[in-house]
């Protein structure tokens, strides 16, 4: 599979077909048997905390490790807040205090922070209202177009994938189906 910069493919399929191994294979967190490059450098060849840099990783429930919202966010992230719905207040709290969506918004401006040059987003959206959610997808629209970031999205949604994804994948029973027209047969 290749994803070119500034490409946004979606990947659909039932429960328990492979998109989240899929997906934690490509930023090297599961054990895997293919290889992955990034602009002609293999992931075998540099440290995975390095490819984990470039290729970020959002899934489906979020990992946070310190107490507040502040200590997660750096300066770029904070300025980028009002683009997920947030004000600075919300820096004062604590993470237990959060939504699964609020964490979820949060979590994407941390991971644009670390300018990742792909975008993994497992159901990162699904736990979002719709209005915050538009606001995410415009945020990974914005950032994936200024800085050229191939975005995969995981997404049970058919009008989720046509609005963000210009290619769709099918996961069935162990086969990939690169189906382009699915999008046009999604009812938006």
């Amino acid at each position: 599979m290749t994803l070119a910069a500034a490409e946004s493919i979606a990947i659909s399929g039932a429960s328990g077909a492979g998109k989240s191994q899929f997906l934690r294979a490509l930023v090297d967190l599961d054990p895997h048997d293919g290889e992955m490059w990034l602009n002609g450098i293999a992931a075998s060849s540099m440290d995975a905390m390095h490819w984990r840099r470039l290729v970020h990783y959002i899934p489906a429930e979020s990992g946070w490790w310190a107490e507040r919202v502040s200590d997660h966010l750096g300066s770029q992230a904070r300025q980028a807040l009002p683009e997920v719905g947030f004000s600075e207040t919300i820096l004062s709290r604590e993470v237990r205090s959060l939504s699964s969506g609020e964490r979820q918004r949060l979590a994407l401006l941390r991971a644009l922070e670390g300018a990742p040059q792909v975008l993994l987003l497992d159901e990162a959206s699904a736990n979002i209202d719709p209005e915050n959610q538009l606001q995410f997808e415009l945020l990974v629209k914005k950032e994936q177009q200024q800085r050229q970031m191939g975005v995969i999205w995981v997404t049970h949604d058919v009008r989720l994938a046509a609005r963000v994804a210009t290619r769709r994948l099918s996961f069935s029973r162990g086969t990939v189906d690169d189906d382009p027209a699915a999008l046009l047969k999604a009812n938006v």
